[in-house]
């Protein structure tokens, strides 16, 4: 929500000055934006009128419009005090044409869908449902503002700083005369998240006004933007390679990347790199790079810590279905805690567009002889299966298209399992799994590769998978013992329990379970004797940490062949979540987490599932799928797996960290890092800087750190900063995760993300980072 704060009123022919300089700045950063004189952008610089939509009767036309910065909605709202409510581009995380939220399928008729979008926001927020006058309106809208998240996303890191800084110096021009007092720069400064004492502020406002005016403009505004985002760290690396009369030649990037990046790189990736990233022309022609093309360079994607050529699929995807950790939630219809928290379809949207390829749908008969989903003897809501099934259809493939889990924990009647059946295969169609792949009995599971854009069904099946080829079951239904996670939820529900909970289950819906046939588990020996490799255990984390402990070698081999799903334990009502890293270790696939909960769990699941395409696959090592390995992850003696390397770190500057306080205006962040990793027992370590303070804006603290690793092919990285408080526990600034496997060495800038696992769009760590063989 913008200041509130009186300004003096404008004569007529100032205001229509004022106008033609906020039309200037838009049309600026337009172009900065890559939209110059595009037609959507106008249309929504103009604004237009909305209806908002939140219940049957509250619908209400309200007035939208994209401010000059290009990256903040105006919306008129009724409430007092609130008459200039706005948003951010970067809060929003998609935007859906027609009738695609709960909202509007609920409250809207069919008949508008073409003229109906909705705005879904990045964390807890709520959707924003629209509906336009008509549909060339509605497309408008969206395309607009798809045009714009998507153009801001492909700006370097360097531009979003500039497009940042730039607007926020605008913001700090109270009286919108494009001017800077003294005042209005210790604003400023305050805003984007540095502390400068008065005679530091004074003295950099001195050097800038050169007209001695009292106040900055034009060009001297330019050079104190340049004087405040100069990076000494910057100098001194490129005044190192720069031999050829100040400036970096093609030869002189060439050692840098054999020396500092350790790349593998050739006289000819130089080159590219000047083609690429130069943006003085005459440099470009000489073959040379200034600061700023090198500048440009390390801010994009060749200078970040992820291995770009981990950002597409890189691994094989033909291999069995158990050799590949499998992005997997757990109850994905919740959005908040397991006691009273709403469940929505729009939960499975969020992990679904997340990657997540396995998630869980807990079935009970609902009313009017509708199955329902919701967490079983609590107050959560409850959704609609059939809504559940739709909406899995829509999103399930659009960031992935490698093979979704539908894990059913059934505990309906045999009627409404029909009916739980009869959507699945009506909806999802030829894309549902419903008999093996080929004509014969398999011996092993397909690959993603095979199963792509395919659902496959978790569940209890009522016998044999060769029982698909034969035909010859006339059972319509038969009891089976219930889901050790149905089971566990009605024990939690003090319902009267059995030695084993049965349940009876309905032909029809044992028939569609084809590759993840639910079984008990009876220990490992049992296991390989009698169980097939397309029949699955999932296992509590309590039972499934002591068995990765006591048995760790046994779980591998057992993993090998099978599927392991592992659960939050009941207890965790408030959603929290395990740490995943010990059960992939033991070569787990679907270690399913709250998705809902932000917290470092989730952090490390997203940073193990981010290379690879951010496919929701990601292949295990070879040590994990070979017969003949003893890998125990607990007690490291010699093999494949033991290849120890050293990570050197060196933590040298932050960029632009956020204001957690945004509303105070005085709280600047007091930064510190801290580096984290994560793998078998002997590789888990913690290291941290210390902390600066009142300064998130360019903190520096050049300070090394080393770990030792002993098996870097399960070990994770995770990149932490916080907010310093010597009175309570620091608060998050940030944070990015990876696998070790994929951090390139060298002079790199590190993205952060926030609690929920969104980009801050101009903030950055900057380190040098080797990753060597241990000597």
């Amino acid at each position: 929500m913008s200041c509130l704060h009186r300004r003096p009123k404008r004569t007529k022919s100032q205001e229509l000055a004022f106008q033609e300089q906020l039309y200037k700045v838009a049309l600026e950063n337009g172009r900065r934006l890559g939209l110059e004189g595009d037609p959507d952008l106008h249309f929504l610089l103009a604004g237009g009128q909305l209806v908002k939509i939140r219940s049957n009767t509250w619908k209400k036309e309200r007035f939208f419009k994209l401010q000059e910065d290009c990256k903040t909605f105006w919306h008129e709202s009724q409430k007092p005090f609130r008459k200039n409510k706005t948003f951010s581009i970067d809060d929003i995380d998609s935007v859906r044409k027609g009738r695609q939220s709960e909202g509007l399928t609920k409250h809207t008729h069919p008949s508008v869908e073409a003229q109906c979008f909705a705005i879904i926001f990045k964390g807890r927020e709520k959707n924003l449902d629209l509906m336009a006058s008509n549909e060339v309106a509605a497309k408008q809208w969206v395309n607009g503002i798809e045009k714009i998240i998507h153009n801001m996303k492909n700006l370097s890191r360097q531009q979003k700083s500039e497009h940042w800084i730039i607007n926020c110096m605008r913001k700090a021009d109270k009286n919108e005369d494009n001017q800077m007092t003294l005042k209005e720069v210790k604003h400023f400064l305050r805003q984007i998240n540095v502390e400068v004492d008065d005679t530091y502020a004074e003295e950099i406002f001195k050097k800038c006004d050169t007209s001695n005016s009292g106040s900055l403009e034009g060009s001297e505004i330019k050079h104190f933007y340049d004087l405040l985002t100069h990076r000494e760290e910057i100098d001194v690396i490129y005044g190192n390679y720069a031999e050829s009369d100040g400036e970096m030649s093609a030869r002189d990037i060439l050692n840098f990347l054999l020396n500092e990046q350790r790349e593998k790189a050739s006289m000819g990736d130089a080159l590219k790199l000047i083609e690429k990233y130069e943006v003085d022309e005459t440099a470009k022609q000489q073959n040379r790079m200034t600061k700023d093309g090198f500048l440009m360079y390390l801010h994009h994607e060749d200078g970040s810590i992820l291995n770009p050529a981990h950002k597409e699929v890189y691994q094989d995807m033909s291999q069995p279905l158990n050799d590949y950790y499998i992005s997997s939630s757990h109850n994905t219809y919740l959005m908040e805690d397991q006691l009273k928290g709403p469940s929505s379809t729009e939960a499975y949207i969020k992990a679904l567009m997340k990657s997540c390829r396995c998630v869980e749908l807990d079935c009970w008969d609902g009313a009017n002889g509708e199955p329902v989903i919701y967490h079983g003897y609590t107050l959560t809501s409850k959704v609609l299966f059939r809504d559940v099934i739709k909406a899995i259809k829509e999103y399930a493939f659009k960031t992935s298209d490698y093979p979704v889990i539908l894990s059913l924990e059934n505990h309906c009647t045999v009627e409404q399992q029909k009916l739980m059946a009869h959507y699945m295969i009506s909806i999802l169609g030829d894309a549902l799994v419903t008999k093996p792949l080929g004509n014969t009995m398999p011996t092993s599971f397909p690959s993603p590769e095979e199963l792509r854009g395919k659902f496959l069904v978790k569940g209890k099946r009522l016998n044999k998978l060769n029982a698909a080829f034969n035909n010859n079951s006339t059972i319509e239904e038969e009891t089976v013992s219930e889901e050790d996670e149905a089971a566990e939820s009605k024990e939690n529900g003090q319902k009267a329990k059995s030695k084993k909970s049965k349940i009876k289950l309905a032909k029809v819906l044992s028939d569609i379970v084809i590759y993840c046939k639910s079984v008990h588990f009876n220990g490992f020996e049992h296991a390989k004797e009698n169980q097939n490799f397309y029949e699955m255990s999932s296992f509590k984390e309590g039972k499934a940490f002591n068995l990765a402990d006591t048995a760790g070698t046994a779980y591998i081999h057992h993993n090998m062949d099978k599927l392991s799903r592992i659960y939050p334990a009941g207890s965790r009502t408030d959603s929290s979540n395990y740490n995943p890293v010990p059960m992939w270790n033991v070569g787990c696939q679907i270690v399913a987490l709250n998705f809902q909960t932000p917290h470092k769990e989730m952090h490390i699941n997203q940073g193990r599932f981010l290379p690879n395409g951010f496919s929701g696959y990601i292949l295990k090592p070879e040590f994990q799928r070979s017969l003949s390995s003893q890998f125990d992850p607990t007690t490291l003696t010699k093999g494949p797996w033991l290849q120890k390397k050293t990570f050197h770190v060196m933590v040298i500057s932050a960029q632009q960290l956020p204001k957690l306080n945004k509303d105070k205006h005085k709280s600047i962040v007091d930064p510190l890092v801290r580096v984290e990793v994560y793998g078998v027992p002997a590789d888990n370590a913690s290291q941290e800087t210390h902390y600066i303070e009142n300064n998130g804006f360019n903190p520096m603290w050049n300070e090394k750190f080393r770990f030792d690793i002993h098996v870097p092919e399960l070990a994770m990285v995770r990149f932490v900063v916080e907010d310093y408080d010597s009175t309570s526990p620091n608060d998050l600034v940030g944070q990015y995760c990876l696998p070790l496997t994929s951090v390139q060495s060298g002079y790199r800038h590190v993205p952060l993300l926030t609690k929920r696992g969104d980009i801050i769009c101009s903030a950055g760590l900057f380190l040098h980072i080797m990753l060597i063989d241990a000597q």
